[in-house]
């Protein structure tokens, strides 16, 4: 059968895509780097090191996630949220005939999301959201930087001590009971960030297997669509799915 060609991923989606997954990759690494510091002999010198620019990695990281936010509502058909998220009249309908189609080869695509693609899809930007915003919270109890960190310096900062001087790993600059508050307050936040951290890793694996898997078993040129932005569907064209 005759390949049809749809144009699919606009540019800011694509560039998104590879732009998240660079950031994720970074901020992977160098967190994986903070989270083992002790056993890895890491000096505090070293975990501000550390802990700085992965705050700066995720600055980058969170901007691009807030532009693909708002792109969901401005963006071309298939980035549209109406397109992305499990919701909509018929999604369940849909789901349900999807699933069937599950390790069969039939003449069955969807040019944008297919509908387990959705939720998939849907968990990974969830998870990357709570990345984001207890990232910048952290980013403002460890190390005092912004969006936070001014707020956080002057809660813990030491009787007639300027919060501009206050600093990581330095107890001279701190009120012990004032800090401490601090931490506990930061407790929920870290353990949400490191919970997140093991899930998106998870995640990830299994985004690149569903890829690789539809890829196999549907066809469409999935990978080659992230960065062409058309896919290519050897499907009757009435069977393809979410035509625009």
């Amino acid at each position: 059968m005759a390949l049809t060609e749809y144009s699919v991923w606009d540019r800011s989606t694509r560039i998104f895509h590879w732009l998240n997954l660079l950031f994720v990759l970074a901020l992977i690494s160098v967190g994986t780097m903070i989270l083992f510091a002790g056993d890895l002999g890491v000096s505090n010198d070293g975990k501000i090191a550390l802990k700085t620019l992965h705050v700066w990695i995720g600055y980058g990281f969170v901007i691009n996630l807030a532009w693909r936010l708002i792109w969901g509502f401005i963006g071309g058909p298939y980035a549209r949220w109406s397109a992305v998220l499990p919701l909509g009249r018929g999604f369940t309908a849909q789901l349900r005939g999807y699933l069937s189609t599950l390790g069969k080869r039939e003449p069955y695509a969807y040019a944008g999301h297919n509908p387990l693609g959705r939720i998939a899809v849907t968990v990974l930007l969830t998870a990357l959201l709570l990345q984001a915003v207890s990232g910048l919270v952290l980013a403002g109890t460890d190390v005092y930087m912004p969006p936070f960190g001014q707020y956080f310096a002057e809660w813990v900062a030491a009787p007639d001590m300027d919060p501009a001087q206050v600093r990581p790993y330095a107890p001279e600059t701190v009120n012990e009971a004032s800090y401490n508050e601090m931490r506990a307050f930061r407790a929920p936040f870290i353990e949400t960030h490191e919970i997140t951290y093991y899930a998106l890793l998870i995640l990830i694996l299994l985004h690149i297997a569903g890829v690789v898997s539809t890829e196999v078993r549907k066809g469409g040129a999935i990978v080659s669509a992230m960065f062409s932005g058309r896919k290519h569907l050897a499907v009757p064209d009435e069977a393809v799915k979410e035509k625009h």
